[in-house]
């Protein structure tokens, strides 16, 4: 099965030790040895594919990634493996943990569009300024990706106009949440804001996915 692999290649994916990072150019082979370690986890290890995720950052990437595996792995071998976009799978973390994040079934996922007409009802005097709406939109979406709260925006604010902007991140927040909605952001700041808060959770996922492949590293 490793024939293939280059000697750093096969050392990449036998050592399953721990934390691994694997520098290398583009078209050196690293989504190969991903596959090819999902591969000898199941076959020379005996993990089974259920506690095994990897992600990557498009849905054309995971599909390739897919098949890869399965070339590797038989049907019932690959069964339970997960493999998908950072986006999906935390999608699935929420899906799963709808409760404790007080959700319920069959929230919505607001895409840019959706979330921009959101932000045109909160704003003040009924605004409908693009340009505005797209730099509100923006700086929230800096704000979740940083793992910003809008409680602590509001705190960090050193101007009106950061703390224009604080508040409707705030009101924006409510929003959502009463619309039983998220955003794309919040597929990848929610499920990580509910392991730093909720260890008893992390803990339960950390069993579930012992093994964790990321693809692309260097994008994250």
């Amino acid at each position: 099965m490793l024939k293939k692999l280059n000697p750093q290649q096969r050392e990449a994916v036998k050592d399953i030790q721990g934390p691994m990072l694997v520098l290398a150019g583009a078209g050196s082979g690293k989504t190969s040895v991903i596959t090819h370690k999902i591969a000898y986890l199941v076959k020379n290890r005996g993990v089974e594919a259920r506690h095994i995720a990897a992600v990557t950052f498009t849905n054309k990437a995971a599909r390739e990634m897919k098949e890869r595996v399965a070339k590797l792995l038989g049907k019932k071998e690959a069964e339970g493996l997960t493999v998908s976009t950072f986006h999906t799978l935390g999608l699935n973390i929420i899906r799963r943990e709808l409760k404790t994040l007080n959700y319920k079934n069959g929230f919505s996922i607001f895409d840019a569009a959706d979330s921009q007409n959101l932000l045109k009802e909160l704003l003040l005097q009924n605004e409908t300024d693009d340009k505005l709406v797209d730099q509100i939109q923006q700086c929230i979406s800096n704000w979740k990706n940083e793992l910003i709260s809008p409680q602590h925006a509001i705190e960090q604010a050193q101007s009106d106009g950061e703390m224009r902007f604080a508040l409707v991140y705030q009101r924006y927040t409510e929003s959502l949440q009463a619309y039983n909605a998220v955003d794309f952001d919040d597929l990848i700041s929610l499920p990580v804001q509910l392991f730093t808060e909720q260890p008893d959770i992390l803990h339960k996922w950390q069993a579930r996915m012992r093994y964790l492949l990321v693809d692309e590293y260097q994008d994250t």
